[in-house]
C-alpha cells in the first residue's frame, strides 16, 4: 500500500469545532484538559493514577470475566483483563453502537486507531501497561442507525419490529440478511471467511450484545482488545453515586447548558435534558422527568417518589441508563482510562462536558481524533495521475472540482480577476472625482461599478459553462471517479461496509491499516491498496 495525507482542516468535512480544536484555538482551550501528545500523556497518566478509585480494579476485572465466559479468548486479551487488576494499568477506549456486521468502515478504523495508540505509549512509558478498549453501546435505542450495512453496489437492512435496548434484541431475521449477503460474494478464500464471520457472528448467537462482542472479538482478539458491555450490574452499582446526584441535583443539565452558552458560534451536537437518564428494563428504555414533586418514565404509567427512586437506583442500578451526555462520564468512572478515541462528531459532544466531569470530580480524558482514510484501488490511482489531478483534489465539492479543472485545461484564461480589478480600480478614480465635485454622484457610480463587475461575473460564469461543454467527456470521468471515491457525496468511510475492501484484499487489508495509521498524526490518510 501506498500512503499520502491531507490534514483534516484541508479535506473539509469536519465542523469548524473540531478544526478549531485541532488547532488549539484559544476560545476552545477550556473544553479540554490536555491536547493529545505522547509528552501530555505522562501527566494525565500521573493525574488518573491519584484519582481514580482503584477499588474499583477488581470489581471491572470480576465484571469483564463474566462478559468473557462464552468467548473464546487469546492469549493477549486474557493477560489485558488480568493487568486491569494492577494499579500501572491504565485504558485506552474507543467506542461505538452496535452496527450491523461493524456498519461503516469507520468501525475498523476506530478500533485500528486505539491498537496503535496502545502501542505507541507502550515505547514511551513501557513501566505501565496500557489496555486498549471497545465500549459496545448496548443500551442504546437508536435501531435504524445500526440495522443496515452498504457495499458500493448493494444494502443489506435488518428489518424488524424493536423496542428498549438494542443489546438485548434478538437476532431472529438475521437469516434473511445472511442468504441475501452471502448471494452476492464470490468463492474466493476472503468471501469464504466474510459468510463463516456472519454466521458465526449473527446466526449462532442469541442477542445482538453477544453476536457483536463475537464479531469483533475474532477480527481483534490477537491485538489483545479487550470488549466491555456497560449494561452489567455490578458496574451500575459503581456508578451509584453519580446517578443519585444528576437525579437530585441535575447538574449535567446546568453544567452543559453553561458550556453551550460559551459554544454559541458552533453548532452544538446535544443539548442537556434537565434529567440525562432512561429507565431501562425488557423492551423498554425511556427518559426519565422530574415533574410534580415526582419522576416519572415518559411515557409510561411508572412513576416514583424521591424517596422510592433513591431505593430503586440503590437496589437496581441496572434499570437506569445513562444517556449520550452522561455515559462518558460513567465510562471514566469505572475504567482507568486516559483518553477517547473517537470521530468528530463524537469530540463535539465530549468538549460540551469538561466543566460537568468538574462538578462530578472526575478526571477528564485526552480526546484522540480517530484516524480517517480515504482507500483508493490501483486502477482508481491510474486514473488520478491520468487525469493529471491530486488525490486531495477529490475532496472538493463537485461542482468546485469541476470547475478547476475545466479553468486548468482550457485554452482560455476563465478567471476575470484581473478585469475585476482593473474596474475597482478605475471606480475608485470615480469615488475621488464624486468626493471632490458632487456628492450625491457616489450613490450613481456604486450603482455602475455593481453592474459593471455583475456583467464580468456573468461573462465569466457563461464562458466557463461554454468550456465545460467542449470539455464534456473528462468532466465525465473526473465526476465518476469522484462519485467512486466518495459515495452519495460523502466520505467512503461512513458510506462503505468493511467487507468492501475485505473481498478484494483479504487480511492485508486490516494488517496494512496497522502499519500505515498514527492515531496522533491528525493527518487524513490516502492508501492506495496494490
Amino acid at each position: 500500500m501506498q500512503n499520502d495525507c491531507i490534514s483534516y482542516q484541508e479535506s473539509g468535512y469536519f465542523s469548524k469545532l473540531i478544526t478549531a480544536y485541532l488547532d488549539q484555538q484559544s476560545d476552545v482551550n477550556s473544553l479540554y484538559h490536555r491536547f493529545p501528545t505522547l509528552e501530555n500523556f505522562k501527566a494525565q497518566l500521573e493525574e488518573k493514577a491519584v484519582t481514580f478509585n482503584s477499588n474499583i480494579r477488581s470489581v471491572l476485572v470480576n465484571e469483564l470475566e463474566k462478559q468473557y465466559k462464552e468467548t473464546v479468548t487469546s492469549t493477549a486479551t486474557a493477560n489485558h483483563i488480568s493487568l486491569l487488576k494492577e494499579t500501572h494499568t491504565f485504558t485506552i477506549t474507543t467506542g461505538h453502537q452496535l452496527n450491523l456486521f461493524t456498519g461503516p468502515v469507520y468501525f475498523i478504523y476506530k478500533i485500528v486507531s486505539t491498537l496503535n495508540l496502545c502501542k505507541q505509549l507502550q515505547e514511551k512509558y513501557p513501566a505501565y501497561h496500557f489496555v486498549p478498549v471497545y465500549w459496545m453501546a448496548t443500551e442504546d435505542h437508536d435501531f435504524e442507525e445500526i440495522n443496515h450495512f452498504k457495499t458500493q453496489e448493494n444494502s443489506f437492512t435488518w428489518q424488524k419490529q424493536v423496542a428498549g435496548a438494542v443489546g438485548e434484541l434478538s437476532t431472529e431475521g438475521l437469516d434473511e440478511v445472511a442468504q441475501q449477503f452471502f448471494a452476492l460474494l464470490n468463492q474466493s478464500e476472503a468471501a469464504v471467511y466474510l459468510q463463516k464471520l456472519f454466521s458465526q457472528s449473527y446466526l449462532s448467537h442469541d442477542n445482538l450484545a453477544d453476536a457483536t462482542r463475537f464479531l469483533v472479538n475474532e477480527l481483534f482478539k490477537e491485538h489483545g482488545l479487550v470488549i466491555i458491555d456497560g449494561n452489567a450490574t455490578g458496574l451500575k452499582k459503581l456508578f451509584t453515586p453519580y446517578l443519585l446526584q444528576e437525579l437530585n441535583h441535575q447538574t449535567t443539565y446546568k453544567e452543559v447548558s453553561q458550556t453551550n452558552l460559551q459554544l454559541s458560534k458552533y453548532n452544538v451536537q446535544v443539548n442537556p435534558r434537565e434529567i440525562n437518564l432512561f429507565y431501562l428494563q425488557k423492551e423498554l428504555r425511556e427518559r426519565i422527568i422530574f415533574e410534580d414533586n415526582c419522576y416519572k418514565v415518559h411515557q409510561t404509567t411508572i412513576q416514583f417518589s424521591p424517596e422510592a427512586l433513591k431505593r430503586e437506583v440503590e437496589n437496581y442500578p441496572e434499570r437506569f441508563s445513562p444517556n449520550v451526555l452522561l455515559r462518558p462520564l460513567y465510562q471514566e468512572v469505572i475504567l482507568p482510562n486516559l483518553a477517547y478515541v473517537g470521530g468528530g462528531g463524537e469530540l463535539a459532544y465530549w468538549l460540551q462536558l469538561k466543566t460537568n466531569f468538574n462538578a462530578f470530580k472526575v478526571c477528564f480524558p485526552i480526546l484522540v481524533l480517530r484516524n480517517s482514510v480515504l482507500l483508493v484501488s490501483e486502477k482508481q490511482a491510474k486514473k488520478i495521475k491520468k487525469l493529471e489531478l491530486q488525490t486531495a483534489d477529490l475532496f472538493l465539492p463537485q461542482q468546485q472540482l469541476l470547475n478547476d479543472v475545466t479553468k486548468r485545461i482550457s485554452q482560455h484564461n476563465i478567471d476575470f480577476s484581473l478585469q475585476k480589478q482593473h474596474l475597482e480600480t478605475q471606480f475608485k478614480q470615480l469615488y475621488e472625482i464624486a468626493n471632490q465635485t458632487d456628492k450625491s454622484f457616489i450613490g450613481a457610480v456604486k450603482a455602475q461599478e455593481i453592474k459593471q463587475i455583475k456583467g464580468l461575473e456573468n461573462l465569466e460564469k457563461r464562458l466557463l459553462k461554454a468550456e465545460k461543454r467542449k470539455h464534456e467527456e473528462l468532466l465525465q470521468l473526473v465526476k465518476h471517479l469522484q462519485n467512486e471515491l466518495f459515495p452519495n457525496h460523502s466520505l467512503q468511510e461512513r458510506q462503505l461496509n468493511f467487507s468492501q475492501f475485505y473481498m478484494d484484499y483479504g487480511p492485508d487489508f486490516i494488517d496494512q491499516l496497522f502499519q500505515k495509521l498514527n492515531p496522533l498524526a491528525q493527518n487524513f490518510n490516502i492508501i492506495t491498496l496494490p
